[in-house]
């Protein structure tokens, strides 16, 4: 019987060819599409799960009360660190570490900018990154030990045993490799090519020294990890209180401990509370996988209804012939999955074939991982979901047929029996009205994001990281550069003009005592607004004319706003307990993020470090020359590191990364949507036009013209249009309002978009239709009419 079922199954595909091809193209699209976004959401709820403790880890965070709001933060004292191991039975073990960062690696001439990281030595026993070399226990144990990737590794010894020897960081500090782990996976919070003790940070850098018994300075990384049966509300519950045990009481805060699980998709926080993140997305894609395999799977149920004309012949036959209808629909369902698996095998190698040009898309390095079980596991579920869900309307239909009418050749369809397939047409429309409306919005979001005034000129200014020989010799660099024409001005900061890397809290007069604000902290050199092109509004910008501007200060116009001060330039402002003096106020520069309103900013001159240089090229066509002579004048002070920059407008490009890839995304999809919805819109126009053959052969018959048998048939087909579209759209409004509520800075969700995606959904579905409703309309009637 099965031999028989299968036999019939490839006979049907192959008598039906142009069908069979639409069926299997459409769910093969639907299917390579949802392969496609799974991957990707696979690849994101994965993030850290191959941490062998990664329920028990948690981070420290921090809740603020202050702005009539509770703001979060990660940032936390390093004296946390010991002061959690004894904070409560059920804390097995903690972490600190730094914020990572590039650093120059090297052996003899062989030398490297890899990203690591200071942590202290319990960080391999917590996180339990696999080792191929060393004791994960004791690697770190040694301040002047330095660990390593297997990828460093290769680079710098090639096949020897990099144990033992002896690599020189930052060409200051010579450390001994003392183990060697696995290359991070790419879904790791943490991704490093090498870590350093905490020890040896302390011996070096005196600020940390200062730091470690001062709980007002918020600048490091935290981890705990718990006890595997650890009430994690109940440990929350007794450190909560800890900054305000240790002196930090002037505004109320408290500790709170973020699960590594949700790291990844759960990092937004809004007064307090998880809001939004990653998770969104996650959702948001994966129903759209869903739409798309449903979308295709409603094409197979109109495309085998449309048939059924043809196939109740055979339904008559063989129930005739004893066919229970359990076996029909066996056949039925049968014919579906092995459409689901030819289409499956084809999905996949279009997924092969796109995987490349798809990762570039969603910056990732997905695979489809062939010796997976989860793999094989997933398609299985895949094929059968497929088949059965498209399967199972055109199986109950069909073998519904009455065989005594049908081998009569009257195929009696009731008069409901259209509806179904208008029901899932109008989703079908009302998916791809979603999708047109949503990819329309995105853009004009990013749109208005990048027509904002950024407050400075990007065009010609670059980026270069400071070291130790460009603090020394900074001046010089400047002056050579300025007269060799490369730049026209150059500076110094603690953080680039397209990142925001310190906040503090500032007081000014007038000031309710209750109110506090956080201000993002520049510590800057001379000609700061000058070089980054932003506009002086009040005073002036530092001065070497002025040796009291060390203790001077400049805000923007955001900070000048709420301190309200009438006359502000010459007035004090206390920073840190000390009094400062305003001498400028500059336009607000957008650091952070393009959806979010200009927060207050002070600048201050001050030495915090190497921090970054900001250079200023002239307007030329010939950037590379300018480059050219920079590097040379850099490699000339600076001979130990390569000479890296980074341009100002593609650092703040990235800061698009996320709505971009979610545009990106809409727009392939909504269009591949689109051609699916106009397969089904194919089908049912099929089987309508086979459904009304002898009513059509009888209007022309009566003189009807070929104009108007098209408009009759035509205008069914764009009432389901229309009507998908009014019941999708205020659903689509609805969506996209909340998807815009995470913005500060918002675009509109005009009337426009609507009325421009209903003319286009139904001019599409038009075009699709009227070929079949010509081909219905130019039709002999004899031919219809011959058994009447």
């Amino acid at each position: 019987m099965l031999k028989n079922f299968i036999l019939v199954t490839l006979r049907n595909l192959r008598r039906n060819t142009l069908y069979s091809a639409i069926n299997i193209s459409g769910l093969s699209i639907g299917i390579a599409c949802s392969v496609l976004i799974l991957l990707w959401v696979q690849d994101e709820t994965s993030f850290d799960r191959f941490i062998p403790k990664v329920n028990k880890i948690h981070q420290v965070w921090v809740n603020a009360h202050f702005d009539n709001s509770i703001q979060s933060w990660n940032s936390v004292p390093l004296p946390t660190y010991m002061e959690m191991k004894g904070a409560h039975a059920k804390i097995v073990n903690s972490v600190v570490t730094g914020w990572g960062g590039q650093r120059l690696i090297a052996r003899e001439d062989n030398r490297i900018m890899k990203n690591g990281y200071f942590a202290s030595k319990e960080f391999l026993e917590m996180f339990e990154f696999p080792m191929v070399k060393g004791d994960r226990s004791t690697v770190m144990d040694d301040p002047s030990s330095i660990v390593i990737s297997e990828e460093l590794a290769r680079v710098l010894f090639k096949d020897e045993d990099p144990i033992g020897k002896f690599l020189k960081v930052d060409d200051s500090s010579t450390l001994q490799v003392t183990g060697i782990f696995e290359d991070v996976p790419e879904n790791s919070t943490f991704q490093f090519d090498y870590l350093i003790p905490w020890k040896h940070r302390e011996a070096t850098q005196q600020w940390v020294r200062d730091n470690t018994t001062n709980w007002g300075n918020y600048s490091f990384q935290v981890f705990l990890e718990l006890n595997g049966d650890a009430d994690e509300l109940e440990v929350e519950e007794s450190v909560k209180g800890m900054l305000m045990e240790k002196g930090q009481d002037d505004i109320e805060r408290a500790f709170f401990l973020h699960p590594m699980t949700r790291w990844r998709l759960h990092s937004n926080f809004e007064n307090g509370v998880e809001a939004g993140g990653q998770h969104e997305y996650v959702t948001l894609f994966t129903a759209i996988a869903m739409f798309i395999l449903v979308i295709a799977c409603i094409n197979f149920m109109n495309l085998a209804t449309a048939r059924s004309e043809k196939r109740a012949r055979e339904v008559g036959i063989r129930k005739s012939l004893g066919s229970k209808r359990s076996q029909l629909i066996f056949q039925f369902y049968g014919e579906s999955i092995v459409i689901s698996i030819i289409s499956y095998l084809i999905a996949i190698l279009v997924v092969l074939a796109l995987l490349p040009a798809y990762n570039n898309l969603v910056d990732k390095s997905l695979v489809v991982d062939f010796q997976s079980s989860q793999f094989w596991i997933f398609s299985f579920v895949i094929i059968l979901i497929t088949g059965i869900v498209s399967g199972s309307y055109p199986s109950l239909y069909l073998s519904s047929f009455n065989p005594i009418k049908t081998l009569k050749g009257k195929v009696s369809v009731g008069k409901n029996a259209n509806l179904p397939r208008k029901i899932l047409v109008i989703f079908q429309v009302g998916v791809a009205v979603v999708l047109i409306v949503g990819t329309i919005v995105i853009v004009k979001q990013i749109d208005l994001a990048k027509s904002r005034d950024l407050g400075y000129e990007q065009e010609g200014l670059i980026t270069v990281p400071g070291t130790a020989e460009t603090l020394e010799n900074y001046d010089v660099i400047k002056q050579e550069l300025i007269r060799k024409g490369a730049i026209l001005n150059m500076t110094r900061s603690n953080s680039s003009v397209t990142s925001v890397n310190s906040n503090n809290f500032l007081s000014w007069p007038g000031k309710p005592e209750s109110q506090r604000v956080m201000f993002v902290t520049i510590v800057a050199n001379y000609d700061y607004a000058e070089t980054v092109g932003a506009k002086m509004l009040m005073g002036r910008d530092f001065s070497k004319e002025f040796a009291t501007d060390t203790a001077a200060i400049i805000v923007n116009q955001a900070a000048l706003d709420i301190m309200q001060l009438e006359n502000p330039i010459g007035t004090q402002l206390d920073l840190w307990g000390q009094d400062r003096t305003l001498v400028g106020v500059v336009d607000n520069i957008l650091m952070g993020s393009p959806y979010e309103q200009v927060r207050p900013m002070f600048i201050i001159l001050d030495d915090w470090g190497y921090g970054s240089m900001t250079l200023r090229m002239p307007a030329t066509n010939n950037v590379q020359a300018n480059l050219s002579q920079i590097q040379e004048v850099f490699e000339q002070y600076n001979p130990a590191y390569p000479f890296e920059y980074r341009f100002a407008d593609v650092d703040f490009e990235r800061k698009y990364t996320t709505i971009n890839l979610t545009r990106n995304l809409a727009s392939i999809f909504a269009v591949l949507t689109i051609f699916i919805t106009g397969l089904g819109l194919f089908g049912l126009a099929s089987y309508m036009a086979e459904q009304r053959i002898k009513e059509i052969g009888i209007r022309k018959v009566l003189g009807a013209s070929v104009t108007n048998l098209i408009r009759l048939i035509s205008i069914d087909f764009a009432k389901l249009v229309m009507i998908g579209f009014v019941i999708f759209s205020p659903l689509a409004y609805f969506g996209l309002d909340q998807y815009l509520g995470r913005y500060t800075i918002r675009t509109s969700i005009d009337w426009w978009i609507f009325a421009l995606t209903g003319v286009v959904a139904l001019a599409f579905a038009l075009a699709v239709v009227i070929n079949q409703a010509r081909r219905a309309a130019l039709a002999n009637p004899a031919r219809s009419l011959r058994s009447e």
